[in-house]
C-alpha cells in the first residue's frame, strides 16, 4: 500500500486519501467537472468540517452545510453532497462501514466492476479509473482486468507524474473533440 497518491498539491490529502479507503472513494465521486486537484482534496476538507469520514457518521449527517462552507468542497455543492452522502449510505449498507470492502470482498474482476458500478456516481470511466490505481498502486488483483490502455490516474506517482498525466489527458481530450466534430 502506498503512503500516498500524488492527486493533489497538499502532502496531507495525499496521505489521506492513500491510507483511508473512504477518502479514496469520495475524492473519486467529487472528480466530476473539477480538477484531480479540488476532487482529492475534497475528502481532507470534508473530514476538517465533518470530523470524521466515517461511513455511518456521513450517512447520518447533512453534508450540504459542509460542502457549502467557503471555500465550497466542490463547484456543485448540493449535488456532491448528496452524491457522498449516497456513497456513505452505500457503504454503510452493504459493506458494515468498511470502504475497503469494496475490493477486498471482489473476488475476481467480475465481482469487482460490479462493485463499483453499484456505487453511486461511478460510471464507466470512474470504474477504469478507480481500477487502475487500485491494481498499479495497492496491488489488487481483481483490479489488474480493468485498467485501460491509456494512461490514468493509476499511472500517477509523483507530483511530476500528475502534470504529466494531466496534459496528456488535455491532448487527449481535443482530439476526441475534433473527432466528435469532424
Amino acid at each position: 500500500m502506498p503512503d500516498r497518491l500524488y492527486f493533489t498539491d497538499s502532502d496531507e490529502a495525499n496521505a489521506l486519501i492513500a491510507s483511508n479507503p473512504m477518502a479514496l472513494l469520495i475524492g473519486f465521486a467529487l472528480d466530476q467537472q473539477v480538477t484531480v486537484q479540488k476532487a482529492f482534496s475534497g475528502p481532507l476538507v470534508l473530514r476538517e468540517r465533518i470530523g470524521s469520514l466515517d461511513a455511518a457518521r456521513l450517512a447520518s449527517a447533512d453534508l450540504e452545510p459542509a460542502f457549502r462552507e467557503k471555500p465550497a468542497i466542490h463547484r456543485f455543492p448540493g449535488s456532491m453532497a448528496q452524491r457522498v452522502h449516497d456513497l456513505a449510505v452505500h457503504v454503510r449498507d452493504r459493506y458494515g462501514g468498511e470502504a475497503a470492502r469494496v475490493w477486498t470482498d471482489a473476488p475476481d474482476s467480475r465481482a469487482l466492476r460490479a462493485n463499483l458500478a453499484a456505487l453511486p456516481g461511478f460510471g464507466e470511466m470512474k470504474i477504469k479509473s478507480l481500477g487502475a490505481v487500485l491494481a498499479k498502486r495497492f496491488g489488487v488483483k481483481a483490479a489488474v482486468e480493468l485498467v485501460p490502455p491509456h494512461p490514468t490516474l493509476g499511472d500517477v506517482d509523483s507530483p511530476q507524474a500528475l502534470v504529466d498525466y494531466q496534459a496528456a489527458k488535455r491532448i487527449h481530450k481535443a482530439q476526441w473533440s475534433k473527432l466528435k466534430v469532424g
